[in-house]
């Protein structure tokens, strides 16, 4: 079972997607957690989450940790397709609870009174392609494959 999970191919083309998403949302979660990058911090943004939203604590925490740690995931190519779920997750939660009654575009002009869910939809794309061929190269979990699949090989995953 856990071979299925963090097996991978040596494909360079889903370490790229798998970097990049993974760069975007350990800042977007660092943002809720730490309070870099002009973030409001973990307190705050539970706070905005739970009095806010009205978004139960527990699900704001998961909401949180999938930003922060899924992106860390991301980036290490650790449980790959864990992390990616998580995301995936988050962005369908956003979607249908915060960016859908602003139509698809960005607010590119701000004329609009929200975002979009344009910038959604790419990542679920995104992360539909992890959950589905995994890590790629460069990653951990090609590590992990590597060795699972011994001196033979397994022709499944290892190229």
């Amino acid at each position: 079972m856990f071979h299925k999970v963090i097996g991978t191919r040596n494909e360079a083309h889903l370490a790229v997607l798998r970097l990049v998403l993974g760069v975007i949302f350990f800042a977007h979660g660092a943002q809720k957690t730490l309070g870099w990058f002009g973030g409001a911090g973990f307190t705050n943004t539970m706070g905005f989450f739970t009095d806010g939203m009205h978004i139960p604590a527990a699900f704001a925490f998961l909401a949180i940790m999938a930003e922060f740690l899924g992106g860390l995931g991301l980036i290490l190519g650790f449980l790959t397709r864990i992390a990616a779920f998580g995301v995936f997750v988050n962005m369908n939660v956003a979607i249908l609870m915060v960016h859908s009654p602003n139509g698809f575009f960005m607010n590119w002009s701000g004329a609009q009174k929200g975002e979009g869910i344009e910038y959604h939809l790419l990542v679920l794309a995104i992360t539909v392609v992890l959950m589905l061929r995994g890590a790629g190269a460069w990653s951990i979990d090609r590590i992990l494959t590597q060795r699972q699949a011994g001196p033979m090989g397994d022709a499944k995953f290892v190229r």
